[in-house]
């Protein structure tokens, strides 16, 4: 489908649950950004959910945002349960002007929900010439170290920064070995997981897409994983004032309330201790890239695939599978 007939029909869809046309236009150009960066599990395969929840009043198609400025530097957003595209937009708007300002902005958001890929908002930072922080909880997927129940989300962070091109720097991973979304949209299509990746509900390994998303997903680095996936917990349940320790209600299957979920995003001036950043960032670039390297292989930093998938995926139509299109007619109809 053409990139602007899709990102239209998803708007048409949410305007029609109630969303007004600004709202609508936010949700469908990170949900069209997310299939143009090949991660299609964040993206319109995610739709249907969204307004399930909107139909179901667990979320607020019309919200009242409310920012209060703690400080000259911080921020603090009650997103009143929007959904998460729209809190993360007025969060990452309000991070950036904070830091363009004063040098360095601190804002957390609560009452939110899921908002698709951070470096999406981390990159727009980036563009200002800011190096920036994004950090979110999400619904229990990942056990603790020692534990066998779920109980903290794959609670994903991200960093961005500025280069010496038009390519920014942004590492953005979860910390499940794979997202859950991913694991969802294989569940959609009957399709099998990686090995190795998550156990089912009785402590097996699995490739089962279904048995996984009732099990465990395994966290990265082991009890690392598990450690990083506590920390984003606190800094964005706890600290905050949003759902934490496994209070986070999965957006799919839980609809008993909002998902109640909490985002903190930071931002700093790249010149706040040298004057000569991107010189400098240029140096460090290049000599990572130019180590020695495996026979055959090549390195990228964080964000550069993403960014030439992404040119290359603006000059063709977005392929939607059959599936996914019948959820987007009927959402119509």
């Amino acid at each position: 489908m053409q990139i602007q007939k899709l990102k239209q029909l998803i708007s048409k869809i949410l305007i029609k649950y109630n969303l007004n046309k600004k709202d609508a236009e936010i949700c469908a150009k990170a949900l069209i950004n997310a299939e143009l960066v090949g991660a299609p599990s964040h993206g319109v395969s995610r739709l249907k959910m969204y307004c399930e929840r909107i139909k179901k009043k667990v979320i607020n198609p019309k919200p009242k945002i409310k920012i209060k400025r703690v400080s000259n530097s911080v921020s603090f957003i009650d997103a009143d349960n929007s959904i998460g595209f729209v809190a993360a937009d007025t969060g990452i708007k309000e991070t950036i002007k904070i830091a363009k300002k004063t040098g360095i902005a601190f804002v957390g958001i609560k009452n939110s929900g899921h908002y698709g890929l951070s470096g999406y908002y981390i990159e727009q930072a980036v563009k200002k010439n800011l190096l920036a922080f994004a950090f979110t909880n999400a619904p229990p997927a990942i056990a603790p170290h020692g534990g066998k129940k779920t109980i903290f989300g794959t609670n994903p962070i991200c960093f961005g920064s500025p280069t010496n091109s038009k390519i920014p720097f942004i590492f953005d991973t979860s910390m499940s070995i794979i997202n859950r979304g991913k694991i969802r949209v294989a569940a959609k299509l009957n399709k099998s997981i990686p090995k190795g990746v998550a156990l089912d509900k009785f402590g097996k390994q699995t490739t089962n897409a279904k048995k996984a998303l009732s099990g465990v997903q395994l966290p990265i680095a082991g009890f690392r994983g598990s450690g990083l996936a506590w920390m984003v917990d606190i800094l964005t349940g706890v600290f905050v004032g949003s759902a934490h320790s496994g209070k986070v209600k999965d957006p799919f299957d839980d609809f008993r309330g909002p998902q109640n979920i909490g985002h903190l995003f930071i931002a700093f001036k790249n010149n706040l201790f040298v004057k000569n950043f991107k010189q400098q960032i240029k140096v460090n670039i290049n000599r990572v890239k130019n180590i020695p390297k495996i026979k055959g292989e090549k390195i990228y930093y964080p964000g550069e695939r993403k960014f030439f998938r992404k040119k290359l995926n603006s000059k063709k139509n977005i392929k939607i599978p059959s599936s996914i299109k019948k959820d987007l007619d009927n959402l119509l109809s």
